[in-house]
This record gives C-alpha cells, sequence and structure tokens, in this order.
C-alpha cells in the first residue's frame, strides 16, 4: 500500500484536498472517484526524512499549545486519530510540526499508538506530554486529556508571555540607565581629569573617587571585559552540576522580594502538571517524578523525590509534602482534601489557579518597585557625577576671590 496525496473537487465544486491509501495510482483514482469526487491532481506521497535527520527550525510553545488544542478539539468532535493528525498536518502553521505529523500519521496508520509516535520526537514532546496522552489513550479519555494538556500549555504560554511583557519596559529602562553610566565615566569625566589636575591635590573625596573609578575603567576595559567573560562561562559551568544547581535554585526561592513570587510560581507549575497527569491516569509515583522535574527547580525536584519514596511505602501524599517542608500549607491542605474526596486533580488544579493570580499580583508589584528604583539610581549616579564635577569648581572660586 502506498499514500497518495491528491487535490479533488467536491460535488458542489469546492476543492479538497486530502490523503489516501491504495495499492497503486489507477486504484487511489478510483477510490476518489468512487467518493463523489473529481481529481484535480493526485501523486504518491514521499517518505519524510527522518525526525532527526537535517535540520529543523525550532517551535516555539505557542505553536505546540496551538498544536495541541487543534488536536483535542478534533478528537472531542469524534474523528478517528489517524483523521486527527491529517487534519492537523494540514493546518500547523509550523513546517516543522507538519512534518512530525505528518511521521505520527504515517507511524499510527501502521499501528502504532499516538502517543508513541509523537515520543520518537523528545525534542518537541518531552515525557510529560508523550504519557499523559498515553494515560488518555489506555483510559479511552484521549479527548478529554488531549484537552487538559491543552489548557496547561496555553496557561504556560500565557504566564511567559505576562512575564515577558511584564519585564519590557525595566529592562529597556535599565539598559538605558547603565549606558549613560557608562557613557558619563568613561566619555565626559576623562575630559574634565585635565581641569581638575590644573586645580592640584586638595581635590573633594567625591571628585578623588570619581577619577578613581574612571580611570580603572578606562584603563583596564579589555580586563573588565575578559573577567566578565570567564565569570559568565564559570557560572555557566558550576550551575550545571548538582549542587551548583541546588544552590542556584535556593537562593531564588529565599531572595528578598521576588523570592516568595518565584516560589509560588514553582509550586503552581508542579501542581499543574500533577494535576494534568494524575487527571490522564498516571499513576501517581511517574506523575510525582515528571512534576518534580516539570517544576524547574532543583529544590522541589529533590522534594518530590522524596514524596514519592514516602508514598512508595504507602503515606498519604500530603502527609509526606508536609514533611519535606517545601510545599506551602495551601497545597498540602488542599491534596489532602483531593485524597479524602477522591477528586485530586481538580484541587490541584484550583491551587494553581490560586496561586497563578497571587503571581500575577506579585508581578504587578515588582514592576512598580523595579522601574522607580531604576531611576532613582540613575538620579542618585548622575547627581553624585554633578556634584563631584562642581565641588572643585566651586573651591577655585573661593580661592581665587
Amino acid at each position: 500500500m502506498s499514500t497518495f496525496a491528491y487535490t479533488a473537487l467536491e460535488p458542489t465544486g469546492k476543492r479538497k484536498s486530502g490523503f489516501v491509501d491504495a495499492a497503486n495510482l489507477e486504484a487511489a483514482k478510483a477510490q476518489i472517484a468512487a467518493e463523489g469526487r473529481f481529481v484535480v491532481d493526485i501523486q504518491e506521497k514521499r517518505v519524510a526524512a527522518p525526525a532527526n535527520s537535517g535540520q529543523k527550525k525550532k517551535v516555539s510553545k505557542s505553536d505546540l499549545a496551538l498544536f495541541t488544542r487543534r488536536m483535542a478539539d478534533l478528537a472531542s468532535a469524534g474523528l478517528p486519530l489517524d483523521r486527527v493528525l491529517q487534519v492537523v498536518s494540514e493546518q500547523s502553521e509550523s513546517s516543522t510540526l507538519s512534518e512530525v505529523a505528518q511521521q505520527a500519521l504515517d507511524d499510527v496508520r501502521g499501528g502504532l499508538p499516538v502517543s508513541d509516535a509523537l515520543a520518537k520526537h523528545p525534542k518537541l514532546f518531552p515525557v510529560i506530554y508523550t504519557q499523559t496522552l498515553k494515560s488518555g489513550e489506555a483510559s479511552g479519555q484521549f479527548p478529554e486529556v488531549a484537552t487538559r494538556l491543552a489548557e496547561f500549555q496555553e496557561t504556560e504560554v500565557a504566564r511567559r508571555s505576562q512575564v515577558t511583557s511584564a519585564l519590557v519596559y525595566p529592562s529597556i529602562l535599565a539598559f538605558v540607565a547603565l549606558g549613560v553610566i557608562i557613557f558619563m565615566l568613561t566619555f565626559v569625566v576623562p575630559r574634565l581629569a585635565g581641569i581638575f589636575k590644573d586645580l592640584g591635590d586638595n581635590l573633594p573625596a567625591t571628585t578623588k573617587i570619581l577619577l578613581a573609578t574612571t580611570g580603572f575603567l578606562t584603563n583596564n576595559y579589555i580586563a573588565i571585559f575578559i573577567g566578565i567573560g570567564v565569570t559568565y562561562f564559570a557560572y555557566r559551568a558550576w550551575v550545571q552540576t548538582d549542587q551548583g544547581a541546588l544552590t542556584r535554585d535556593k537562593f531564588f526561592l529565599n531572595a528578598p522580594v521576588i523570592g516568595p513570587v518565584v516560589k509560588k510560581a514553582t509550586v503552581s507549575r508542579f501542581a499543574r502538571v500533577l494535576g494534568t497527569l494524575v487527571y490522564g491516569g498516571v499513576p501517581i509515583l511517574q506523575a510525582l517524578d515528571l512534576a518534580g522535574l516539570a517544576a524547574g527547580n532543583r529544590v522541589f525536584l529533590k522534594s518530590a523525590q522524596a514524596v514519592q519514596d514516602d508514598v512508595r511505602d504507602g503515606r498519604p501524599i500530603a502527609d509526606a509534602m508536609r514533611d519535606t517542608g517545601a510545599f506551602p500549607p495551601v497545597l498540602t491542605n488542599m491534596v489532602a482534601v483531593g485524597e479524602e474526596t477522591g477528586d485530586l486533580p481538580n484541587m490541584l488544579g484550583r491551587v494553581s489557579d490560586s496561586l497563578d493570580f497571587e503571581v500575577d499580583n506579585g508581578m504587578r508589584r515588582l514592576t512598580a518597585l523595579v522601574e522607580p528604583a531604576i531611576v532613582l539610581i540613575m538620579g542618585v549616579f548622575v547627581g553624585f557625577v554633578v556634584l563631584s564635577v562642581l565641588l572643585p569648581i566651586f573651591a577655585a572660586q573661593d580661592l581665587a576671590k
């Protein structure tokens, strides 16, 4: 059997494109004609290259979320899964996702489950994604599970977009402020240094500090750039280690002002992933392991592993979470209620929604604090420079009287 891509006219005159499996070209035309369509163009579909061969374009989070949403909506409409993949492949704006969906379609028509077909592309579909779909297939709830997965991805995209938008103005402001500081220290102040030397050694302390800073920057800028580069790469290498990553994540969780926001965002993601996996029917031990990985924080990863060990020994999830000390009471209490009522996925979803609301408020407060702080720092620096320049001039004028 071969697969043929065709374009045909419906009895109504509407053009329709699709795929048909047949032994040869004539059989494919006959099959299409038997359905009442007139073939305009038909050709045998070439076998797509393996997913790991060649250079592929990157797929954004929003593209993947849209891919999942379309797959969930089509499955909910009652389409067979092979037809779902075919339509998604045709509709996808991402050429990479379209190609991958076509490859998955071939695998599904060959008898492979959708989850296993997508699992062949781990760079696009992580284990959380494929395991959730696999559980949905096993339980006969693929449309519902795919919908839940799409909602999770859309929430992640919305959160990422919100954080990016909130940081745009402060980032621009900080960049401009840093540029002004560097310009004044490396261009303006050095041109005034000659004037200060003519005024003698009896300069104010602020002027001496300014001149020393300017001299250090202009005389050692190459060493400074090298030092910054070495520090950056050393930091990157350090955080690749388990201890380095754990120390970094602990720092962000305990940092003043931003720490509570980071912790709430991490807990929200952990709860949402865990709820999605449990809803999909993933075994609780595996769900805890995957949720810990998805949290993106080594502290919660280790805590999730500790919870996993306790639950394996027969302890309730809520009690195991409390013992770690990493999970806030709002999560452990709702997990306890979920265990008692048998409605753990919904309880986890409510916790995540509540924490997302608090994260949104926290981000707005942080943005409101950062902007005036940057302006204040820049104002203080400019004032320091102006004062350092004017004080020697005023002193010289007093001596000339």
